[in-house]
């Protein structure tokens, strides 16, 4: 891993020099899962290069009222809630009544999002099989500790996790959710101010490229 920033052409890039980082065979039994939106554009790399399947996770990022970029915790399918302290909160009623209704509204857009990706099809089972949980990056590490914990409840036989570039603080938190976390590049505590910076084409990704990747796979 490199400890000093690096910039990608392109997640698609991103995604095929991760494969090449991460130590698993093709074919192997495993299946990559990729956080939407653009996370699933990296993931979709990572497994065509590895000839696996692709599937997603679907998470919220749960942000401060007014700023909703800077996260404090994620909610994702299966009523999984990140960090696991937010959904004992409601022994302090002041900050419940900010954030229960919060995580409401997130998990009924998780629920919307599960349809509209999925179709009701099941969520490829990781059970007994390599997992690869991949983002195009990793900033506090909440969101991607959710998606980490929803594919933790399958009990893969190894659970990985994988971004082209983390905050190292976010990469700590990730690092408690999983066997092993990768990360081509690393920025050090305080200097990490958004993922968009480490790629040179950083494009917005809609759901209908999202469902498109996941249709190939």
């Amino acid at each position: 891993m490199d400890p000093a920033p690096l910039r990608f052409a392109d997640r698609r890039e991103a995604g095929r020099l991760l494969a090449d980082a991460l130590d698993i065979g093709s074919g192997a039994d495993a299946v990559v899962y990729g956080i939407p939106r653009g996370g699933v554009v990296v993931a979709a790399a990572v497994a065509e290069a590895l000839s696996l399947p692709l599937d997603t996770l679907v998470v919220r990022k749960l942000g401060y009222p007014g700023h909703e970029e800077a996260a404090f915790g994620a909610v994702g399918e299966d009523g999984v809630v990140m960090p696991q302290r937010l959904a004992q909160i409601g022994e302090d009623r002041r900050l419940a009544r900010v954030v229960e209704p919060a995580i409401e509204r997130l998990r009924a857009e998780v629920d919307e999002r599960v349809h509209e990706y999925r179709g009701g099809r099941p969520r490829a089972s990781a059970r007994s099989r390599t997992a690869v949980v991949v983002d195009d990056g990793l900033a506090t590490g909440y969101t991607f500790a959710a998606a980490l914990e929803i594919v933790a409840h399958d009990e893969p036989a190894r659970l990985i996790g994988a971004v082209p570039v983390a905050a190292e603080q976010g990469l700590a938190v990730a690092a408690e959710h999983c066997d092993e976390v990768h990360a081509l590049a690393i920025v050090p505590a305080g200097t990490f101010f958004a993922v968009s910076l480490y790629y040179e084409r950083f494009e917005q990704v809609g759901d209908d490229a999202v469902q498109r990747l996941l249709g190939a796979s």
